[in-house]
């Protein structure tokens, strides 16, 4: 498939909500497969297939249908690749492309899986999930009080979706949290906001992306209009781009986005599959960003923007598209990343549609920013460093078992091998404020307000990023500092990545 085609395409970046629509035909696979030689059948694996298949049918003690006993084995053979690529069956497919329409019956969380369990990457915002206290790094043990081990995350996200207005309650496991959280939730139509905006102080506004959707670019342009109108018609004198929980959505999304604040035709982003060859490029320009034909969603946008100075803010449940982004303004030096390391989710998968009505969902290629960086299991490094005294566990691609190393060598950076860590007064306090219930609720309310309108007063990491945009000479040392860091060596003794 061409690259022209591939940018034509609209692609998803999120994990469990993730697919591309795309179909690759059999004469096409058939046809490499034919352009390798030396390549045969695995006869030997196939007749152990054929004999655990005879022994099932034989002395299993129910008697299972051969097409349920392929099914888990098409399951099984997917699912063990990596924990993005699954196999879905009829109606998984089905549940799948109503999740990527933008609006559906849910609890809205982005979702991923680690030693059999699902695991919350990012609630999204102002959605039920959120509002419930569910946080990042969460496990759900149980749904309805039935455990989730062992299920993959499209069964997770089929049991979790239902008619709006129903009652659903959840069984988290919280790491620092002695006991598990049971938390009551009730569907709702899923419907994302995803850009908010705020004049944080005169010349100085916020623009944060909750989620890349459809309309996400129109909203950046439509956000700097409005930030302009707020302070009296006088153009802006820097801005900040908020990417923090931000689980990703589409990637002509996050083109848009960075585009707004690049220049012309600059590149964002490209992929590399098995053979290590670049494939997909895409630049900052319309063709790359506009999913149908029309009106460029940034035709008319304040030409401040491409220029002033900007920092942008992530943390460890931005993934994804939100790393794309990040990753492309910080190769460029046209914007400091503040907060602490992203997700590291830099994977690109493909939804292959089946002739059965199926589909199975693989990982075909990774992401790189434009300076070659490749985010998978690493995530993007900010420039400036500032934790969140009140999030106590961050949770990482490279959490999850069977997750792809990078490809470009260095340490996988997980939850238990932060960039740094927080003195002991401060790992002290955190621990102590995680288990008071004192002030709980209250707290739980400010911290989703704030999201809806920012407060430096009370948020450290924009606090500074506010503080770079205000002092030019700062922001500009600042510009680039951790992408020009090498990644960090492996121990001698690891020998290769064989991480999968």
């Amino acid at each position: 498939m061409s690259t022209s085609t591939l940018k034509k395409v609209a692609l998803y970046t999120l994990g469990a909500f993730s697919g591309v629509a795309l179909s690759l035909s059999v004469q096409s696979f058939a046809a490499e497969k034919d352009k390798k030689d030396n390549e045969t059948l695995p006869v030997q694996s196939i007749r152990n297939m054929a004999e655990v298949y005879g022994q099932i049918k034989a002395n299993y003690y129910q008697d299972k249908s051969d097409a349920d006993l392929f099914e888990g084995a098409m399951k099984g053979m997917v699912s063990d690749l990596d924990p993005h690529s699954e196999y879905m069956d009829k109606k998984g497919y089905a549940d799948m492309k109503e999740s990527t329409s933008g609006e559906f019956g849910g609890l809205g969380m982005e979702i991923g899986q680690e030693d059999g369990f699902i695991k919350v990457i990012a609630p999204i915002e102002d959605t039920p999930a959120e509002r419930a206290g569910v946080k990042s790094g969460d496990f759900i043990a149980k749904i309805d009080n039935v455990s989730t081990r062992g299920l993959t995350t499209s069964e997770a996200v089929k049991k979790m979706r239902g008619k709006p207005g129903t009652k659903i309650t959840l069984t988290l496991s919280r790491k620092n949290v002695d006991k598990p959280i049971v938390v009551n939730l009730t569907r709702a139509i899923i419907k994302v906001k995803s850009v908010r905006h705020h004049l944080l102080e005169p010349n100085y506004g916020y623009i944060r992306v909750s989620q890349f959707q459809e309309r996400t670019v129109a909203g950046i342009n439509e956000a700097a209009k409005a930030l302009i109108k707020a302070n009296k018609g006088a153009p802006l004198k820097g801005v900040i781009l908020d990417l923090r929980d931000d689980p990703g959505g589409l990637l002509d999304g996050a083109v848009g986005v960075s585009a707004a604040f690049l220049p012309a035709d600059a590149k964002v982003v490209s992929t590399k599959g098995r053979d290590g060859k670049e494939g997909m490029v895409l630049k900052a320009r319309p063709e790359d960003y506009i999913r149908t034909s029309g009106r460029d969603p940034l035709a008319d946008l304040p030409a401040e923007l491409k220029t002033i100075p900007m920092t942008v803010l992530i943390n460890s449940g931005s993934a994804s598209a939100s790393e794309i982004v990040a990753g492309a303004l910080q190769d460029h030096k046209r914007a400091v990343v503040v907060g602490t390391q992203s997700f590291g989710k830099g994977s690109v998968q493909t939804l292959i549609p089946l002739s059965n009505g199926s589909a199975v969902k693989l990982t075909t290629a990774l992401y790189y920013t434009p300076n070659d960086r490749s985010i998978q299991a690493q995530g993007i490094v900010p420039d400036v460093e500032v934790k969140d005294k009140d999030r106590a566990f961050e949770s990482r691609e490279a959490d999850l078992a069977g997750h792809i190393g990078n490809p470009l060598g260095g340490e996988d950076v997980n939850s238990s091998n932060e960039i740094s860590t927080p003195d002991s007064n401060e790992a002290a306090k955190a621990d102590e404020n995680a288990k008071s219930k004192k002030g709980k609720d209250k707290d739980k309310d400010e911290d989703i307000s704030s999201r809806r309108i920012p407060n430096p007063a009370k948020d450290d990491q924009l606090r500074k990023a506010l503080d770079l945009v205000k002092n030019p000479a700062e922001w500009q040392k600042s510009l680039g500092l951790a992408a020009k860091k090498p990644a960090p060596k492996k121990d001698k003794k690891d020998g290769k990545d064989e991480s999968k």
